[in-house]
């Protein structure tokens, strides 16, 4: 890039100085010729004048003076021709001029006729009555060779071989301060592609802000590619241990029951149908989220009454929040119909995952509840525990994706999948979601928002409010 760069520039200034060259010949060659031309012109009717008005001048004196004016103005020629009336020049013509050249028409009208041929040559021809002649009219022709401007541009060429010369120096210089920070740009990009999440960019004081932009979206593309690694070991780690815990009682129970050792194989049996429940839980979140990145999760959204979404969710969670000693109930808000836009499937996969996440923080009771935020508010379902609740630097990161709360008193660490499916359940259904802690008693709430309907089958009324969730 840099020699393209330093040839293309040497190549418009070269292309410059041509044309300026050219069109600097063309100028001055007719500049010169113009000036030379009414240069002529106004001698020529000053010697015409002066030989006009010499009434005794001779023959002899006549060619003297012809011969003086010839050496003292540089002329190239000085001829007298004769004039007849009907338009004919008797007369020797000079070097490099015709007869049309000197338009006898307009020297029978008593005009002075001047010009130059393509070789340079000058003329001018004026009318000189003399005494001696009074059957024709004398004319006066005097001739002078311009100088070509071309030797001039020897100067100039060099002049512009200089130019050249510098334009060199500049445009190396400016090659290399334009390519040195796409070189290291390219170098840091190597690095970053081949592994190395720690290569930056260094940005000087005095480079070109475009180059100051560059440098820091490479640097910040690696600084995210940084934390996407972090969190994608983080989330392997996660997901290791999730998985390796239940295999491991499974196969535990598995070995005992065939080894003829486990005292309860009803008991071993049933250990191993929970772990591969919660394997496959494990491989559905996965899976989940996958089809959600790919945009293959189907939504039918109609009116779906959230009271029956959470008295479903909770009924089919109550043998396993028995299971492990805590109360599950549900509470909803009757002043208003509980009708939201969603898909109910969904919607209960969605509560399902809310449950199973204060299950794991929760003392003793959860708590579904349905019910508007406001009069033509969204509305809202919620689960509550009583659980440690979630730090306030957290609140805004627990439905990240592989983000696992530090809370105390957890029963097992989660994978940071079941929230981050929430999340997106939720969004691709127009509504959004919220963590609160501490509620009232301690705990925590998580908090459903959706756009609330008129029931099926009822005429619709003004289109209710969409507002987030209070605060």
């Amino acid at each position: 890039m840099r020699r393209r760069l330093t040839v293309a520039v040497l190549l418009l200034v070269a292309g410059t100085v041509v044309a300026t060259s050219l069109a600097s010949y063309v100028l001055v060659r007719r500049a010169t010729l113009a000036t030379a031309q009414q240069e002529l012109s106004g001698q020529g009717r000053a010697i015409s004048t002066t030989l006009s008005g010499n009434a005794s001048l001779t023959v002899a004196g006549f060619r003297r003076q012809l011969a003086f004016v010839r050496q003292a103005g540089n002329f190239a020629a000085v001829r007298v021709l004769l004039l007849s009336s009907d338009g004919t020049l008797t007369g020797q013509l000079p070097p490099g001029v015709t007869g049309q050249d000197l338009d006898p028409t307009a020297l029978q009208a008593g005009s002075q006729v001047s010009g130059h041929t393509p070789s340079r040559l000058v003329f001018t021809a004026v009318p000189t009555p003399l005494a001696r002649y009074s059957g024709e009219v004398p004319v006066l022709v005097i001739t002078r060779r311009v100088v070509s401007p071309f030797n001039g541009l020897t100067t100039f060429g060099l002049v512009g071989a200089i130019g050249l010369l510098v334009a060199a120096l500049v445009a190396a210089a400016l090659a290399r301060r334009f390519t040195r920070p796409l070189v290291a740009a390219v170098g840091a990009t190597r690095r970053i592609a081949s592994g190395d999440l720690d290569a930056t960019v260094a940005v000087g004081r005095r480079e070109d802000p475009e180059f100051v932009q560059l440098a820091t979206a490479i640097n910040a593309m690696a600084a995210a590619l940084a934390r996407a690694r972090g969190q994608e070991r983080q989330f392997l780690l996660s997901v290791s241990h999730e998985l390796r815990t239940p295999l491991t009682s499974i196969r535990g129970y598995a070995e005992a029951v065939l080894d003829g050792t486990a005292e309860d194989p009803a008991s071993a049996a049933g250990v191993i149908a929970a772990e591969s429940r919660r394997l496959e839980r494990l491989v559905q979140d996965l899976l989940d989220l996958a089809r959600l990145d790919a945009d293959r999760f189907s939504f039918e959204l109609q009116p779906v009454d959230t009271v029956a979404v959470a008295h479903q969710v909770a009924n089919g969670f109550r043998p396993r929040a028995a299971a492990l000693g805590l109360d599950l109930h549900t509470t909803a808000d009757t002043t208003a119909p509980p009708w939201a836009l969603a898909d109910y499937d969904r919607l209960g996969q969605v509560v399902a995952n809310l449950v199973e996440n204060a299950a794991t923080f929760a003392r003793s009771r959860i708590t579904v509840g349905t019910g508007p935020a406001r009069p033509g508010g969204p509305v809202l379902v919620w689960v509550e525990d009583d659980g440690p609740g979630i730090p306030a630097d957290q609140l805004d990161r627990v439905f990240e994706r592989h983000f696992t709360s530090d809370r105390a008193e957890a029963r097992r660490k989660g994978s940071g999948l079941g929230l981050a499916i929430v999340a997106e359940l939720v969004g691709a259904m127009g509504g959004s979601v919220r963590a609160d802690s501490p509620v009232p008693g301690g705990g925590t709430r998580l908090v459903v928002a959706l756009r609330a309907v008129p029931p099926p089958g009822t005429a619709p009324g003004p289109p209710p409010a969409v507002a987030g969730p209070p605060g």
